[in-house]
């Protein structure tokens, strides 16, 4: 018994040291994986995308082919041409596998030879269901060197002010060759290509704002990210890593193999989700971040676009995009080019851009922007943005936060909407929201002008602008318009574009199906070329178990082997009775629980399996936890973290609740570690600091 103690002890010890160098060491590179990093600078320098990398998905050294792809070839004949190739060499290592080495073709020679000369038939068998394509980036690595020269700077002060290895500013030669415009098919977006699950806790993401699109904005939020997983996991290599596969994937991994050394991870760890993207993360950007500090070794002189030079200001109120454009005199191309994170909705007129809005516009030495601001007409300023009268359904969206997005019920919006309790929303279906107003909402597509009315108040009760209704009806002059007249109206299905998506979270009872497809820029995943790599934290927006919830929350939402669950923050036992579908009673009796005992978390608690599977009930409680975290993500934003020291006086709870106000669920995620029941004075805790989006509204 004391022998097995004293191992466990080593065990943890051994773990602890690990991540202690690593934290010492910052951006290790191990010799063990120079192997996979020699891969992926390869194809950043050598292999260019018009060709591919035929190789085994595992021993990165092991490359049979390098292909040649047409340029203007179709992405279906991509796909027929990589499968055909694909074919050929798993025929190729089962027959050497069954056959005798002694009597092998020429070809087959050739691929044995790329294998340790002691190679197993039954490594070679398993090599036949690893053979991948890996397309080029070579010419994309160089126009991301060149468009990184906007915004580099920038993602230098950021890093540091977040205390972020330099290095980290190579990342996004991984995630999207510096490509603001980059998506992904599950959609990521932008040059850090964040999901919305991830994003909207650090940025505006709706049909209105998109600050994932703008290179700044998401650079804040990614330099936070990287250093919040560092808070976690105390290891850079691990945070690298997390912010690919998941913060709860990690923390997996080093409690399965005790250890945190990244080497060991990348090729012993084989988690449920821990694919090839995930795997080749860090591998990738060490290579990619030497590629890019001593780029003139690899591809000569480069010329980097001049940092950004611009000015912004804060608007004071709602203004129609247009009416920014003129009074500025920028066009509207170059003022949406400055302005990336305005959604098409804005541009076009169907929205304002909202009151707090920092404009970016292009530096002019004689202009002082507030002060023609501050010009701009009372009339051609708005005190509310205009109504969505419809919300169109996006791929993941649920009735609960799309009801929190617009300031509603789901019990009003399934009444308006005629939705049963088991209907399901499916992506692209347009449902109507609840507006209230005295003279009556618009939504017919023609509207009699009436005695009194002004084309600015049309605007507002049909939920369009004033610019809108003058450009669809050709008028000259939108003051002057008169009794009788028929104007057009915008339909409902052009109010809710395709780009009109609130946050997205899966629902409960609600399902969405999409078949939406988007281009994919990430060093990792190329669809066209390899069809079974997807970046595995954007593939499912899931933990590395498969349980649905966001992949920066580290918290353990699944099931131990003896039927046990930790207890997690803003749960009772009513819920577990609830997701498990018997009485509450019944599962306190199990617990030896009294009568209104709370739970505590980080206390395990045990359950019984009588009328759903773990699947069921684990599946509930993530989704439970999902919607609650990006319901209240519609509404605040993380910008920056703060460590406080208990004092002896000091309540954890009383102090976050003065100082902080942050739930329970996020202070809980900020400290995973953490005994909240019994923390101590001098006991440094981690508080996340929030603000409200559109606070200035």
């Amino acid at each position: 018994m004391r022998t097995g103690f004293l191992f466990k002890v080593i065990v943890v010890l051994l773990a602890v040291t690990s991540l202690s160098v690593a934290i010492a060491q910052g951006i290790v590179r191990p010799p063990e994986l120079q192997t996979e990093v020699d891969f992926w600078k390869r194809i950043f320098v050598e292999v260019p995308t018009n060709q591919a990398l035929v190789h085994d998905n595992r021993y990165l050294g092991v490359v049979y082919e390098v292909v040649r792809i047409p340029r203007n070839a179709s992405w279906q004949k991509q796909r027929r041409v990589s499968e055909d190739i694909r074919k050929k060499y798993r025929q190729i290592l089962l027959d050497i596998a069954d056959g005798d080495r002694n009597s092998l073709s020429k070809e087959q020679r050739r691929v044995l030879a790329l294998w340790p000369a002691n190679v197993s038939n039954e490594e070679l068998r398993q090599a036949s269901r690893r053979v991948r394509f890996q397309g080029g980036l070579a010419d994309r690595f160089v126009e991301g060197l060149q468009r990184s020269g906007s915004w580099r700077d920038y993602i230098q002060q950021q890093l540091s002010a977040e205390q972020v290895p330099s290095e980290l500013v190579a990342l996004p030669h991984v995630e999207s060759s510096f490509n603001p415009a980059a998506g992904s098919s599950v959609g990521a977006t932008g040059i850090w290509q964040f999901t919305r699950s991830t994003g909207s806790r650090f940025m505006q993401i709706d049909h209105v704002v998109d600050e994932r699109r703008d290179p700044f904005i998401s650079s804040d939020a990614a330099a936070q990210l990287l250093s919040y997983n560092n808070s976690i996991l105390n290891s850079w290599p691990l945070a690298i890593t997390a912010y690919n596969h998941g913060l709860a994937g990690m923390r997996r991994a080093v409690t399965q193999l005790g250890t945190g050394d990244i080497q060991s991870i990348v090729h012993n760890y084989s988690g449920r989700r821990f694919g090839f993207a995930s795997r080749n993360f860090y591998v990738a950007f060490l290579a990619a971040s030497e590629v890019d500090s001593n780029y003139t070794q690899y591809f000569g002189d480069v010329v980097f676009n001049p940092p950004a030079n611009d000015i912004t200001v804060k608007l004071p109120a709602y203004v129609e995009f247009d009416t920014l454009s003129r009074v500025f005199g920028v066009s509207v191309q170059e003022l949406r080019r400055y302005n990336p994170a305005l959604m098409p909705s804005v541009i076009e007129g169907n929205k304002y851009v909202p009151k707090g809005f920092r404009l970016r516009l292009p530096y002019q030495s004689q202009l002082d922007a507030d002060a023609v601001m501050a010009a701009v007409p009372a009339r051609n300023l708005y005190r509310s943005q205009t109504p969505d009268l419809y919300h169109k359904v996006a791929a993941g969206d649920s009735l609960s936060v799309i009801a929190v997005r617009h300031e509603t019920t789901v019990r009003e919006l399934m009444a308006l909407n005629n939705l049963g309790s088991s209907d399901f929303i499916r992506a692209g279906q347009v449902l109507r929201l609840p507006y209230s107003d005295e003279q009556g909402t618009i939504v017919q597509n023609e509207y009699v002008v009436k005695s009194g009315d002004t084309l600015s108040e049309i605007a507002r009760r049909a939920g369009t602008t004033r610019s809108y209704l003058i450009r669809a009806n050709n008028l000259d002059d939108g003051d002057r318009i008169y009794t009788g007249q028929k104007l057009l109206m915008q339909k409902p299905t052009d109010e809710v574009r395709d780009d009109a998506v609130a946050i997205v979270a899966e629902p409960i009872q609600s399902k969405v199906e999409s078949d939406v497809e988007f281009e994919q820029e990430s060093a990792l995943a190329d669809p066209a070329i390899e069809s079974l790599a997807l970046p595995d934290m954007a593939a499912a927006e899931t933990d590395a178990a498969g349980v649905s919830i966001s992949t920066i929350d580290p918290n353990n939402y699944e099931v131990a082997d003896d039927g046990t669950i930790e207890v997690q923050a803003s749960e009772t036992m009513g819920h577990y009775a609830d997701w498990l579908g018997i009485p509450t009673q019944s599962l306190r009796e199990l617990n030896n629980y009294s009568f209104r005992q709370p739970v505590v978390i980080g206390r395990r608690v045990r359950l019984k399996f009588t009328d759903v599977s773990v699947n069921e009930f684990t599946d509930r409680r993530a989704q439970y936890h999902k919607e609650l975290q990006e319901a209240f993500f519609v509404r605040y934003r993380i910008i920056g973290a703060q460590e406080h020291k208990l004092r002896r006086d000091e309540s954890i709870w009383l102090l976050n609740r003065k100082n902080f106000q942050v739930p329970e669920w996020l202070l809980r995620q900020y400290n995973p570690d953490l005994e909240f029941n019994k923390v101590r004075p001098g006991t440094v805790i981690l508080f996340p600091v929030i603000e409200l989006i559109n606070a200035d509204a």
